[in-house]
This record gives structure tokens, sequence and C-alpha cells, in this order.
């Protein structure tokens, strides 16, 4: 039963990321499908743009991306990233954080299913989600109108909320009065050699505070 349909205000779990962020896509999975199996629609995600692209300085690079993802799915995540594509990866994602960002101006659900079908064409379709054709047909599907000069003000406003709030990177949870960076993964790299693997403890914790009410 959704919130909506019990009377009642929906549970708000805040997340930092970026489009790009490949731990923000596991982590978000993982999060959906736990909901998922507890049956609390009553819990919504309300993601936060991260524009790694300013906190680093520099664009992204599909090939740097793919060290991670192979990462990921040689350890915690074999059922994800199946049409990654490190060639059609965008240099930029702020026209697709601006599309979330319009998004969550129609409600929090709508942005909420923009921001995961974003990730979704990005790493399991191999899609460029800096293409505009490929943002309009998102935008299409879920009723949301783009603005460019809008949408990337509010994707600016966001990230500066972002640095006042104290975030540390993508991504961040704030659920139950505090930050979780990360939560479920143990990622650690040296050079371009990556390790990850899962933080069963961390993960079983972040639940419990999502799903306390």
């Amino acid at each position: 039963m959704t919130a909506e349909a019990a009377g009642t205000e929906p549970t708000v779990v805040d997340l930092y990321a970026d489009v790009e962020c490949v731990f923000a896509h596991v982590s978000l999975r993982r999060l959906v499908a736990r909901r998922a199996e507890l049956g609390r629609d009553d819990l919504v995600l309300r993601v936060h743009p991260w524009p790694l692209e300013l906190v680093n300085d520099a664009p992204f690079v599909g090939t740097a991306t793919a060290l991670r993802v192979a990462a990921l799915r040689a350890s915690v995540a074999p059922d994800l990233f199946t049409g990654f594509d490190p060639t059609s990866f965008p240099a930029t994602t702020l026209p697709a954080m601006g599309l979330v960002e319009a998004a969550y101006a129609v409600d929090v659900v709508t942005g909420e299913r923009v921001s995961l079908a974003l990730r979704t064409a990005l790493f399991e379709d191999g899609r460029d989600v800096s293409d505009p054709g490929v943002l309009a047909e998102v935008a299409r599907v879920h009723g949301v109108t783009i603005e460019p000069e809008r949408d990337r003000a509010r994707v600016l406003a966001e990230y500066e909320d972002g640095q006042a709030r104290g975030v540390r990177g993508s991504p961040e949870f704030f659920v139950g009065g505090r930050a979780w960076f990360c939560p479920m993964l143990a990622v650690s790299h040296a050079d371009d050699v990556w390790q990850v693997e899962p933080n069963d403890a961390g993960r079983a914790a972040f639940f419990e505070a999502c799903f306390a009410g």
C-alpha cells in the first residue's frame, strides 16, 4: 500500500549522487529491491544531484568507469551493468540531473522514477544520457517538461545545498538523523585497481534505519 492510499506522509530517504556513479546505482537497486521485499511503498527516494564533474573539475571518461564496473561485477553486482558501454558514456551528466530535478518538481514519485530510469538507461541499456534525444524520450514517458537553463540552475542550487549540508561524496544518504556514506559497500583503490566488497553490517544498519517506521 502506498502512503497516499493509507493517508499518511511517505518516508523520504535523501541521497546525494551523480547519475554516473556506479556505487550509487548498486546502492539504489539494492534499496529498491529491499523496499519491494518488505512491501514498503511508503518509502520514497529523493535523489539530489552531486555533480562529480564539478567536484573533480574534470569530465567523465568511460574507460575509467569501466574499471569500477568490472570490480563491482566481479564481487557484489554480477546482475548489474549488463549493457554497460564505455564508448557511449557521457562526458557530462548535468543535463540528466537537470531532468531529474524537473521530475522532482512534478512530485517525489516522478522524480524517483526518472532518476532510476536514467541510471537504467546508462548502465543497463548502454545509452548516452547526455544525448538530448534520450533525455527527451525519458521526459516524455514520465510526463516531464525539459527547460535546460531552469533545470541546470536547479542542479547548481542543489549542489550548493549539498555542500552546505556537508556531503562527502557520491553516494551519501541521509536518514534517521544520520549521514550514511556508501553504507552498503566497502570500496578501496590504488591507482586504477579497484576492490569492492559487500559491507553486510553497514547494509543491515542502513536498512534498519530506512525501514524503522
